[in-house]
């Protein structure tokens, strides 16, 4: 991917990209966006929305440690990385908190226009960050696939718990 080199200001744009993945960035997302969903009175949705992100981290973190795989080394790496290839972290957890956040907002949200928005912002971040993970020499493509798929069948599986409990209870609570 980076044998044509590219635009010199490339690198760097990955590495900004990249960070939308990283733990300090998704932690401080996920604790803004819970907060406006409490100051909303959305108990529910900020609920499922601290459970997916957690529950779902620990679990891509167990998959790390369990399978061990070493990353790739046919490229300098372009930024530092210090545990394991499989899955990807960035792409998994990006997956797991930006896909379920645009999920449970269309829960909540009447206007269309407005869930269709998040999904595609959601979508198009979830796979600009899994990219420059391979851009950036840190992963293999199978270790960002295997990243996406978890995260967004996590999403999935947050999404339709949280909208068979709110059709249970009658609505957020």
């Amino acid at each position: 991917m980076r044998a044509w080199h590219g635009p010199s200001w490339l690198p760097n744009v990955a590495i900004d990209v990249t960070a939308l993945g990283g733990g300090i960035v998704l932690t401080l997302v996920v604790v803004v966006v819970t907060g406006l969903l409490i100051v909303q009175r959305l108990w529910l949705t900020a609920l499922a929305t601290l459970a997916a992100s957690i529950t779902g981290g620990l679990i891509v973190d167990f998959v790390k440690a369990q399978v061990n795989r070493p990353r790739p080394d046919i490229v300098e790496h372009l930024v530092t990385v210090s545990n394991m290839s499989f899955p990807s972290g960035h792409s998994a957890n990006s997956a797991i908190v930006y896909l379920t956040l645009a999920g449970l907002a269309s829960q909540v949200t009447e206007n269309r226009a407005t869930r269709r928005y998040l999904l595609v912002v959601a979508i198009l971040l979830v796979g600009a960050i899994g990219c420059s993970r391979v851009y950036l020499g840190v992963h293999w493509p199978s270790d960002v696939l295997a990243g996406w798929s978890f995260g967004t069948l996590w999403a999935l599986a947050w999404w339709l718990a949280t909208a068979r409990v709110r059709a249970s209870i009658g609505g957020e609570r």
